[in-house]
């Protein structure tokens, strides 16, 4: 009997994974190199990308639990060193263990209730008695913790913060007061960490963000921040050797499902969860949750995008006024934009890096600039679908519904049905918050919801989408058919113009050696009426 293996599916704890049979892909070279270095880092990497397993994974060493090791890069590594350095292999130390993961933190109290509850057990272990008014004092108690650690073992201690931002993450864009005092609060516990260095052996934090602007770690400054490194880019994620080493299977098992081959299997792979990249020239890296997801469940969905998306994000692309657009391939940032982030609206594209929704595509060397988009197309689609309500008439419930009535409305050659979809879409878009001053909002408000629409397609049907100010250039595939738009929503133009502009540009030229039936659509726009107010069809 084939018996499948056995995937870590939501397994965060390393000796669980070790003890009972699970897959792993070996990332002890990079914990190796991590603490026979430096002393105290940060990493930022994206939810549900492993930085739990690792965390996981280094208390496991620094408890001497050698026997999980075994057959790890680890163990060979480790037992050398400590011959060159004439000390007992495999050392203990005592391991403080900080997960923020657990907990709501919307509501005040929560952040001191998690707090105390992560000192008081290694506090009664080591044997310190805390009154009703030093309760509330977190940073020390953490101090008089640590230093009490090493008074009774003769042991620097190990320190382990698993997500530390997530009580500011999320109350950020919800609760502005209660998100600065959690900020206040937590710069002070993390602040013991440079004050008791003598007494600490290693420490290792771990989030989405770093806040550095708004000085959660401005009293840290020992801290080596590893997110950009491009030593470190694999620490999380899965490349593509080790996905085509470890999981050759479980990929075969789903090509037989999906009726696909081999090669074909890895291409779909890679489009739908592959392209995170973490550093300058760095191997793009998969995303670990989906892959495991997706060998399991032996279909393609869309996997980490479900487990849930911050809507001030939304919002904030929406306050901003941003081009939408641009965020497929075009924000730039220098170093220091993709390490920090303000909580404010003008400035959301270090979060969107830092959280996943964009990834490094290309870095500028000369500019010293890192040219971000999406990763992949469950990224791209996902956080799409999440911003066509906000553009749109579309509510959030309907958002694939409508989509797919597009998708059936173009299969079947109906572009009267597909043209009034699109006009009743912009005549829902709410115009009453926009003066005269700045209609040029508005218009990019229209744009932008037909962009959506269009890209949005593109998980169904082959789109090309091309936009730029003043006007959008649409292109559909489908497997008898090529359908160009172009859209004169404020250029006073006709649907006339529309289709002599497409045939003056020769949009259709490189598709005519397709063999495929070319319908030309042009429209034009209702100033009064704020909608599409005809449209004109020709094929060539």
């Amino acid at each position: 009997m084939n018996i499948p293996r056995k995937l870590p599916i939501g397994v965060q704890s390393f000796k669980d994974l070790r003890e009972k049979g699970f897959l792993y892909v070996d990332k002890t070279e990079y914990l190796f190199q991590l603490i026979s270095n430096s002393k105290v880092y940060f990493l930022s990497r994206p939810r549900r990308f492993g930085k739990s397993l690792f965390l996981s994974t280094l208390a496991a060493y620094f408890r001497g639990q050698k026997e999980l090791f075994k057959d790890l890069y680890i163990e060979k590594a480790e037992e050398a060193q400590a011959v060159q350095e004439a000390r007992a292999a495999w050392q203990e130390y005592p391991v403080l263990y900080f997960d923020f993961n657990i907990g709501q933190y919307l509501e005040n109290g929560v952040l001191n209730e998690r707090l105390d509850s992560l000192l008081k057990e290694p506090e009664s272990l080591y044997g310190i008695q805390v009154t009703k008014e030093e309760k509330s004092f977190f940073a020390s108690r953490f101090e008089r913790l640590i230093k009490a650690v090493y008074q009774k073992t003769g042991k620097q201690a190990v320190i382990l913060v698993d997500e530390y931002d997530k009580p500011l993450l999320q109350t950020m864009g919800e609760n502005a007061e209660l998100n600065e005092q959690y900020r206040n609060t937590l710069k002070a516990f993390y602040s013991v960490i440079k004050t008791c260095d003598e007494y600490i052996r290693f420490a290792f934090l771990t989030g989405v963000t770093k806040f550095s602007k708004i000085s959660i770690f401005s009293d840290l400054n020992n801290l080596n921040d590893i997110s950009l490194l491009p030593k470190y880019a694999g620490i999380c994620g899965i490349s593509q050797s080790e996905l085509e080493n470890t999981f050759a299977p479980e990929i075969e098992a789903l090509a037989q499902a999906n009726e696909l081959t081999y090669d074909e299997t890895l291409k779909q792979l890679k489009q739908n969860y592959d392209g995170y990249c973490f550093a300058q020239a760095a191997e793009n890296m998969y995303n670990p949750f989906s892959l495991l997801r997706v060998f399991d469940g032996q279909i393609f969905q869309s996997y980490w995008f479900a487990t849930g998306t911050p809507t001030f994000l939304v919002n904030y692309l929406k306050d901003a006024h941003y081009y939408i657009p641009d965020l497929d391939g075009k924000v730039e940032l220098d170093e220091e934009g993709l390490q920090t982030y303000r909580a404010v609206a003008k400035e959301p594209f270090p979060i969107l890096f830092q959280s996943g929704y964009l990834t490094i595509k290309e870095y500028i060397k000369e500019a010293r600039l890192y040219r971000l988009g999406f990763p992949n197309d469950e990224v791209r689609y996902g956080f799409l679908k999440n911003l066509l309500p906000a553009y749109s008439s579309v509510q959030p419930a309907e958002t694939g519904k409508s989509i797919w009535r597009f998708v059936e409305d173009i299969r079947k050659g109906d572009v009267n049905g597909f043209m009034e979809r699109i006009q009743s879409i912009i005549a829902g878009i709410p115009y009453d918050n926009f003066t005269e001053k700045n209609l040029k909002l508005r218009e990019q408000n229209y744009q932008t919801a037909v962009y959506l629409v269009f890209t949005l397609m593109g998980q169904f049907v082959q789109t090309e989408v091309h936009c730029s100010t003043g006007r959008s250039d649409c292109v559909i595939q489908t497997v008898d058919s090529i359908y160009i738009f172009e859209f004169k929503l404020f250029s006073n133009g006709s649907a006339e113009d529309a289709i002599n502009q497409i045939k003056e540009n020769r949009y259709a030229a490189q598709y005519k050696a397709d063999g495929k039936k070319i319908v030309l659509i042009g429209s034009s726009f209702d100033e009064q009426a704020r909608t599409i107010k005809d449209w004109k069809t020709e094929q060539l």
